[in-house]
């Protein structure tokens, strides 16, 4: 899942939107970053485990061509953020917009998030990442911003025209695997490790 997705099931479990995107930027030891930030890195990593290892992503994975093998969970994520813009509606009862508004304003009022998050939220906001991912043309611009920032690009070569021709089975497998995953989501969020609380 890429931060569309993250914050969604943040504020779905009803826990900190902010904590829970951090979990990109937080590595090592959940412990070892602040207290605020635990649980919402603690299910960001559940979240992400389910994810890479769940039978539909699995065989979504394989479908994709030899060439971006590489590059496909990073395809899925970018790919099930834009099935979820796309049809936020039935996911969501604000409209994206609106929660685009909110997550930007939680996520500048979380304190201790990672440095790396906190540069990047301006860009976030600006750019308005958020809501851009509900057209192909934004999906596409994002696909090509995450090659351009990575140290073989070379891997993403292709990627659009392949995410596009998959749109059937990418949506099928969103659709089928993402209720499941809000439901996980709910479930850890009342499981989470007392230490992370």
């Amino acid at each position: 899942m890429n931060f569309l997705a993250h914050l969604h099931l943040a504020d779905n479990s009803n826990t900190s939107l902010g904590a829970n995107l951090a979990g990109d930027f937080a590595k090592g030891n959940i412990a070892d970053h602040p207290k605020s930030l635990q649980q919402g890195i603690w299910l960001h990593r559940q979240i992400d485990s389910l994810t890479d290892s769940h039978e539909l992503t699995k065989e979504l994975r394989a479908a994709f061509p030899t060439a971006l093998q590489r590059a496909a969970p990073i395809l899925i994520d970018l790919s099930f953020d834009h099935m979820l813009a796309k049809y936020w509606d039935e996911y969501h009862n604000q409209s994206l917009a609106d929660f685009a508004l909110k997550a930007y304003s939680q996520l500048d009022n979380t304190p201790d998030l990672p440095e790396k998050l906190n540069t990047l939220i301006p860009r976030m906001r600006s750019e308005n990442w958020l809501t851009g991912y509900q057209s192909r043309q934004g999906l596409n611009q994002t696909i090509e911003s995450v090659a351009k920032r990575i140290s073989k690009p070379e891997i993403f070569k292709g990627a659009t025209k392949a995410v596009e021709k998959m749109d059937i089975d990418i949506e099928i497998a969103f659709r089928t695997f993402y209720p499941q995953l809000m439901a996980y989501t709910r479930i850890w969020t009342r499981q989470t490790p007392s230490e992370f609380l």
